[in-house]
This record gives structure tokens, C-alpha cells and sequence, in this order.
């Protein structure tokens, strides 16, 4: 991967990463439990992602968390919700082949996502620890920061292609209105 620059975003393919969509009663001390302690980061909060190092939990929905975490690990995991989960009402899937994770790693990833997203990614607006599900253009997405100048984008595998080209295409050099100019002493 390339060094970013003040005008690029570099967009990579993640492809390693692994994601386990976990649904049930969030409230729950024992799925608590069995989730934080798995993905070694406390609960994310509602719009919160929790991710250190390719590993954590991106809550999607009241019901609903992702984890993330290396695709060798998967497998593993799951067995040990069965062992452990096996009474408490829940459903732990490996969607990693169902999703497709991007990184966009530069000072002007905001710009490259507000060009198709309607979400306020200012700074105040939006900080490291949240998380967004939304559009990108029409297609579904989920994104969050992992640090300042880098954030993580996942969409549908069946269209990472198109995803992959339109971000490319967003991240041109010179291809910047600088929406959030306004917010650069606040970043």
C-alpha cells in the first residue's frame, strides 16, 4: 500500500478479516460475557464500534453486534458460543465471505465517503469509537474509524466490485470539494 498524502486516500481490500454477526438480547450478562470476552474490547454503546488491532465489536442494530476479527479465528469462535451460548437465546453466523471490508487510510477519507453518504462526517459530528450504517450512493454500508486518518468501510460481498471502483473513483487527487474544510484545525 501506498503512503497517503494530503490529497489521496488509499483504499485497500481487507480480505483477511473475518465477521461473525451475532444477534440476541444485548442486555444479556452472559452474551455480554461470551462477546467482550472473545473480542478482548468491552460492549459498544448504540452507534459505537470497538475495534483494536482487526479485532472487536461494531454494534449494527438494539439486537445485533459485529464482530471482527482475523479469519483464522473464526471457526474457533463460533464452537465456543456453541459450548458456552448453547441455552441462551441467540445466533452467531460467519458472514465473512457475505461482506467485503475496506480500508480508507488518508487525511481525506471523510471527503471520499461524504461524497456519496448523507451522514455529518465532520469531526464533532463524527469521532473515533462510532460507527455508521447507512448509503453509499445506493449500496448498503457500515463504516468506523480505527484511527484519525483511517476508517473501515463493509458492504455486501456480492458488491464489493462496484464499491471498490466508486470509492477509487471518489478518492481521485484534485477530485475534493473539501466539504469539511471548515473542520480541519478541529480534526
Amino acid at each position: 500500500m501506498s503512503e497517503a498524502t494530503s490529497e489521496t486516500v488509499d483504499i485497500s481490500r481487507l480480505s483477511e478479516r473475518g465477521m461473525i454477526t451475532v444477534r440476541g438480547d444485548l442486555t444479556s450478562v452472559d452474551l455480554q460475557y461470551q462477546l467482550t470476552s472473545l473480542a478482548g474490547v468491552d460492549m459498544p454503546s448504540e452507534r459505537e464500534a470497538k475495534v483494536e488491532d482487526g479485532r472487536g465489536l461494531v454494534w449494527m442494530s438494539p439486537d445485533e453486534v459485529l464482530m471482527v476479527l482475523p479469519k483464522s479465528d473464526v471457526e474457533g469462535v463460533l464452537g465456543t458460543f456453541r459450548e458456552t451460548l448453547g441455552a441462551i437465546h441467540h445466533l452467531a453466523v460467519d458472514v465473512s465471505d457475505a461482506r467485503a471490508v475496506f480500508e480508507l487510510k488518508g487525511p481525506k477519507w471523510r471527503e471520499v465517503i461524504a461524497k456519496g453518504a448523507p451522514v455529518d462526517l465532520s469531526p464533532k459530528a463524527f469521532a473515533l469509537g462510532q460507527m455508521r450504517r447507512t448509503r453509499l450512493g445506493q449500496v448498503a454500508v457500515a463504516f468506523w474509524m480505527t484511527e484519525p486518518d483511517t476508517a473501515e468501510l463493509v458492504c455486501f460481498a456480492s458488491l464489493a466490485e462496484f464499491v471498490s471502483n466508486w470509492l477509487k473513483m471518489a478518492a481521485k487527487a484534485g477530485s475534493f470539494p473539501d466539504y469539511l474544510k471548515e473542520y480541519k484545525n478541529d480534526a
